[in-house]
């Protein structure tokens, strides 16, 4: 089987992945390195560092990382480690420091990375050389805006390449020009990782379990599966919606200029390879992140963008937009609990999949192709993953 599971044959391809790979550690195990350490992570956008100094601190799997912008103006990531003791430098999720001050023994680096500043540093000998000491850094690419980090090169395509397949149609988006509205929260929730993303390209379930979108959108849900990237979308429909808000949004969601005629009323979603997602709407642009900490703990990460846009109709449409996608949002937390309670019970192992669920297909192809594991429907003797 190829690298990406994208192509090649697969025996299983009609199948879920087995439920013990929702709850197992050493499943979890060898996610984090074969998974996520080589996988893309959105920390930031370009325009929440306007100025020199300013850093955004993330957390992923087993580091904390630091995002920050040089006096250069350039955006560079590190690992928020002092090079020392190992102490972190930085606290809290975002901030500015024109230099980097290790509270521990007062070690100093520059917003470059540089260690500049060492405490009676004729005692480390005469072979320190504080240039071997920088900060670790820690690969960043800077796409649309968007500042993604990746903690292992393992050849894997670039943000711009998973993306490729819809270049021309983000480009009406602006997203360099976004801007925040509000600040990152962080929602945990007691499921596995993997639920919460086939959940998000679970197509079948909109018009079962998500009234208001069959109500925005009737039957015109759809779905499809590129090698990095899936892609789902909706178009509003004409007809005014019996919900209030629904209703309402229909009637406010203002023109906007930059965006063609077939857009104005289509919402539209991504979610990349493997655990975050960008909801693109005619008003504003969320990204979510599913985020890992255990085999049955994930935390969702997530904040909302938008171009500026000071007209009355246009944040009453953005007001909305949060009314209807917070009750989107609780349906799923409900949906999604459901089933990481219903994958602990014994009679159940796979579970067939639909030609039409073409993005689960393509996940557990993919998942299989990165730990073999995954087509055994039992778990594996204890301490196969930690080897």
């Amino acid at each position: 089987m190829d690298g990406d599971g994208s192509k090649a044959d697969d025996p299983d391809a009609g199948w879920s992945l087995p439920a013990w790979t929702y709850g197992d550690p050493d499943f979890f195990a060898a996610e984090v390195e074969r998974v996520f350490r080589p996988a893309w992570q959105i920390a930031a956008h370009e325009s929440d560092l306007p100025s020199p100094g300013d850093y955004h601190v993330f957390d992923f799997i087993d580091e904390n990382i630091v995002v920050i912008r040089g006096e250069d103006g350039v955006v560079r990531a590190f690992t928020n480690v002092c090079r020392h003791r190992g102490a972190r430098i930085v606290e809290g999720p975002t901030g500015c420091a024109r230099k980097l001050v290790c509270r521990y023994h007062g070690w100093t680096y520059e917003s470059d990375g540089r260690l500049s500043g060492v405490p009676m540093k004729a005692s480390y000998g005469s072979t320190f050389d504080m240039a071997d000491h920088g900060l670790a850094r820690v690969e960043l690419e800077n796409w649309q805006g968007f500042l993604f980090v990746r903690l292992a090169d393992d050849g894997g395509p670039s943000v711009a390449e998973m993306m490729a397949p819809y270049a021309e149609e983000i480009a009406h988006y602006r997203l360099p020009d976004l801007r925040a509205l509000g600040r990152v929260t962080l929602r945990p929730r007691a499921v596995n990782w993997k639920n919460i993303g086939d959940n998000y390209s679970d197509g079948l379930h909109i018009a079962v379990a998500h009234p208001g979108l069959r109500r925005l959108m009737g039957d015109g849900y759809g779905v499809e599966a590129s090698a990095y990237a899936d892609r789902m979308w909706g178009p509003i429909v004409e007809k005014p919606s019996s919900n209030l808000s629904e209703r309402a949004y229909q009637h406010f969601l203002p023109h906007v200029s930059h965006l063609p005629s077939q857009r104005q009323r289509l919402w539209t979603y991504f979610k990349l390879w493997p655990n975050f997602a960008f909801d693109i709407y005619p008003d504003q642009i969320d990204f979510m992140a599913w985020l890992p900490v255990s085999p049955t703990q994930t935390l969702i990460r997530e904040i909302s963008y938008a171009i500026p846009d000071e007209r009355r109709e246009m944040k009453a449409a953005r007001y909305l937009n949060w009314r209807i996608n917070r009750q989107v949002n609780a349906e799923d937390t409900a949906l999604v609990a459901r089933v990481q309670a219903g994958m602990a019970s014994r009679s159940f192992t796979v579970g067939p999949l639909s030609e039409n669920e073409v993005a689960l297909r393509h996940f557990g192809r993919r998942m299989r192709a990165l730990i073999p594991q995954a087509r055994l429907h039992h778990a594996p003797p204890a301490g196969w993953g930690r080897a």
